[in-house]
């Protein structure tokens, strides 16, 4: 098998609450890495203290790139992450050091490392049409034709998957091929070769403490008052993706009125710990990763092992 000449890159990968910072500071300190943030919360401006963004004199000491990139009133996606986050690899790149993507966003690590699908926008007439063809034929009719017209999809699509069978249709309706080729099609080969390290709490119990902790911190340090200084602003509305962030969205609905103190930090904690589950749910399916528990003592030896073997590196 020949050697793979591309250069290394390194993601670091795990669920809110489980220490990726603090180790990818301590890697930084042995190895030549340099940090870019995978976080689909930390792009927005003053949004520092509801998303545990690292404060200014960890910045200082250890840069992160593409924090702070993108005004709260203007929409961040992953297509966008993948799109600023390629020529910043490249210049650590040529710089002669390694990317270390750090975070928690699943999806921005898959749309930079496996691109996505170029597939055309909702049609109205068309989901209408086949949400009435489904009432004549049964959801499990429209299954059966997706098969025939994609064997690919319809071997990967539940039959009871009603959303997924009809937005499969569609596709093929508007562009004539089907959704497997057309999602096959947009892969492209990656500039890095790429080490994949997962922290994974096996004490789940564990990170949910942390998570309230955390969450109890932020209210300390000025939650409350940060998301009432972005509603004065009066340019913002909680329909906006940095808005339905996770913890801002449950303080926006306090704000309004809606939930008591307590039950807003109630809210806030479960769906921190929530969106850890789903954190957790996606790093198991990335079998190609080095897991990590990072309730170890051993856990910086046991990485920085890990990435000497995957490239010569000298420890500091």
């Amino acid at each position: 098998m020949p050697h793979d000449l591309r250069p290394p890159a390194i993601f670091l990968m795990g669920p809110t609450a489980s220490g990726k910072t603090a180790l990818a500071c301590r890697l930084a300190d042995a190895f030549p890495v340099e940090i870019v943030s995978v976080d689909s919360a930390l792009v927005y401006r003053g949004m520092d203290i509801g998303t545990a963004k690292p404060d200014k004199a960890t910045q200082a000491r250890y840069p992160h790139a593409l924090i702070d990139i993108r005004d709260p009133a203007r929409p961040y996606s992953a297509a966008d992450f993948a799109a600023d986050a390629v020529p910043v690899m490249k210049a650590i790149t040529a710089r002669g050091n390694i990317p270390l993507l750090v975070g928690g966003t699943g999806l921005y690590f898959r749309a930079l490392h496996e691109g996505l699908s170029n597939l055309p926008e909702a049609n109205a007439d068309v989901r209408a049409r086949l949400a009435t063809e489904a009432e004549e034929v049964g959801w499990a009719g429209m299954h059966d034709r997706l098969s025939r017209l994609d064997p690919v999809a319809g071997e990967r699509i539940k039959p009871g998957d009603v959303q997924r069978i009809q937005r499969a249709l569609e596709v093929i309706e508007l562009t004539g091929r089907p959704l497997s080729e057309l999602q096959q099609s947009t892969r492209r080969p990656f500039g890095w070769r790429i080490l994949k390290l997962a922290l994974v709490p096996t004490d789940r119990a564990l990170l949910a403490e942390r998570i309230a902790m955390r969450f109890d911190q932020m209210l300390t340090d000025g939650f409350i008052e940060e998301v009432r200084n972005l509603r004065a602003r009066g340019d913002l509305h909680a329909d906006l993706p940095a808005i339905r962030a996770v913890g801002y969205r449950q303080a926006w609905e306090h704000l309004d009125g809606a939930t008591s103190a307590a039950e807003f930090r109630e809210r806030g904690v479960f769906a921190t710990r929530q969106l850890a589950k789903r954190q957790r749910t996606w790093l198991r399916a990335q079998l190609d990763a080095r897991v990590f528990d990072p309730d170890r003592p051993e856990l910086t030896a046991f990485v920085s092992a890990a990435t000497r073997l995957f490239t010569p590196l000298s420890g500091a």
